[in-house]
């Protein structure tokens, strides 16, 4: 049957949440320190020893092992060690047993202040190597106390504090409210562990991912890169390491409902989520989403990148106050530089006028210029030195322009004398060239006005009306009817250029004439 003490012991261990050997451990150097207090036991070493299956204590004093003993209560002889542990030797520490007496009411209360100290020690311990092992995952835990430096929050067996700088701005908290924290940091102190967690951290946002989506937590789809303005906009960028799995749609879920819980604790939070590609120039247009974009240009040291967007999504792609500009280049760890189609297409123009320029205004490299150096012509033997005459290099090009003129005119001589015929048959190629491309100029013709009946003539008029209107003329100059005067023709008459008359023209012309000379006859 087990004693009362026993009986306490594991109570204890339950409340405190501490294996049932460190609380009998904390007793045992409670004990212990108990004993040196007394008068009779006082500078001796102590130990005590108690038995976890009955309650027994035992009392031991530790004595070295020597030939002579000088003092009883620290030494013991060969041959009484020898009694207690048959192997001793000189120089050992032999444990002797000793009888145990009452202490008093100081011994007591020391043991109290000892067991409390090693079981708040005990559970120090066993919180840090707890939440040592917790550290970068996700805790829940209840909002405690406010204050302006930080916020305390309750995780059951300790406390931990969010930093200012590890809260989000636009959360407000209040006591008694329940949030997750990630664990940022658990390093000992003076008044034990101290935990602090953190609501603004992008590691946050990467746990949420893993507890929410199946397919992240198993690996099938993996996180490549985030990005997180706390209480604003975060981006994500996830790959697929499998086959057929679209990574965007699983960190969605059916009907955003996967993400919707993500966003419900991180308080309206927006995210973004992207696929990753292993192309910059891919990855750099997914995470500028939801901004359209022309093309990227990557640099030569893969440390930036100019992304060109449409003229009227140069806003959307900067993002309010430069928000998606800052969150593309951290996700993709470049110096991203994003302009309008117009602004980069004026740039290109700009450089390529000023590399001409460039090239414009490097100096000619010519032959002349390797003679520009003075030309040693001859040396003077009078004055017994020798001084050198120099020739510029202007007087030389004009000596040797006037030698080749001298020739040229006396080449041209001969071939005038002995009829060179390559020269007769250049100037028959002369004059056949020039006749080939004599074209013939056109005299111009004075102005004068013309009508589409002078060019068409009379071709909507049928044929056979021509007979009936002279012969109906004629009728009438028969008949004599005085009534009727002769009608002039009120067409005047204009030159009428031949060129534009054609065949069908010239019998409808000479009907006209021949009516004209019938007026005339009348009058």
């Amino acid at each position: 049957m087990k004693s009362d003490f026993l009986i306490a012991v594991t109570q204890l261990a339950s409340e405190r949440h501490l294996p049932r050997e460190a609380v009998i451990s904390a007793i045992e150097a409670a004990l212990a320190s108990a004993y040196k207090k007394d008068s009779v036991l006082a500078g001796q070493e102590i130990s005590v020893s108690l038995n976890p299956a009955n309650g027994e204590l035992k009392l031991f004093t530790h004595k070295t092992t020597v030939q002579k003993v000088e003092d009883h209560q620290r030494e013991i002889s060969l041959a009484n060690a020898r009694k207690i542990q048959g192997d001793a030797a000189l120089g050992d520490v032999i444990g002797v047993e000793s009888d145990i007496q009452n202490t008093g009411r100081i011994a007591a209360q020391t043991a109290k202040q000892v067991v409390l100290q090693r079981l708040r020690e005990a559970e120090r311990e066993l919180v840090y190597e707890e939440y040592a092992e917790k550290e970068g995952d996700i805790v829940t835990g209840t909002v405690q106390r406010i204050d302006s430096r930080q916020v305390t929050v309750d995780l059951g067996r300790t406390e931990a504090i969010i930093p200012m700088s590890e809260q989000v701005p636009t959360e407000r908290y209040r006591p008694g409210q329940k949030i997750k924290v990630h664990v940022a940091e658990v390093r000992r102190s003076a008044r034990g562990p101290e935990i602090v967690v953190s609501r603004a951290s992008k590691d946050l946002l990467r746990r949420l991912f893993e507890i929410e989506v199946p397919e992240i937590y198993n690996g099938i789809v993996e996180i490549k890169a985030v990005a997180r303005e706390a209480g604003s906009r975060s981006k994500v960028a996830v790959h697929s390491r499998q086959e057929g799995v679209d990574p965007v749609g699983s960190c969605v879920g059916l009907r955003g409902i996967r993400i919707q819980n993500i966003v419900n604790e991180l308080q309206g939070e927006k995210i973004d989520v992207v696929q990753w590609h292993p192309d910059l120039g891919v990855f750099l247009a997914n995470a500028l989403s939801p901004c359209p974009v022309a093309r990227v240009e990557l640099d030569s040291g893969g440390t930036g990148a100019v992304v060109v967007v449409p003229d009227r999504q140069l806003s959307l792609a900067i993002g309010k106050e430069g928000q998606n500009a800052r969150l593309c280049a951290r996700l993709s760890g470049l110096m991203v530089n994003i302009k309008s189609v117009t602004e980069a297409e004026e740039e290109r123009i700009q450089r390529a006028t000023d590399v001409a320029q460039q090239l414009k205004d490097v100096p000619e490299i010519t032959e002349t210029s390797y003679e520009g150096e003075a030309t040693l012509v001859g040396t003077s033997e009078d004055q017994g030195t020798d001084t050198k005459q120099v020739v510029e290099p202007s007087l030389e090009l004009e000596m040797a322009s006037s030698i080749e003129e001298q020739l040229a005119e006396a080449a041209m001589e001969i071939e005038a004398a002995t009829g060179n015929p390559e020269s007769e048959q250049a100037e028959v190629t002369k004059e056949i060239s020039e006749t080939v491309w004599n074209v013939p100029q056109v005299t111009q013709q004075p102005e004068r006005i013309r009508f589409a009946e002078d060019i068409m003539g009379r071709r909507a008029i049928a044929p056979e009306e021509g007979p009936r209107r002279r012969g109906g003329r004629a009728a009438r100059m028969a008949g004599g009817d005085a009534s009727m005067s002769p009608k002039r023709s009120r067409r005047n008459q204009y030159p009428v250029d031949e060129d534009d008359i054609g065949e069908d023209d010239i019998g409808e012309i000479e009907d006209d004439q021949t009516d004209q000379e019938l007026d005339d006859v009348e009058a």
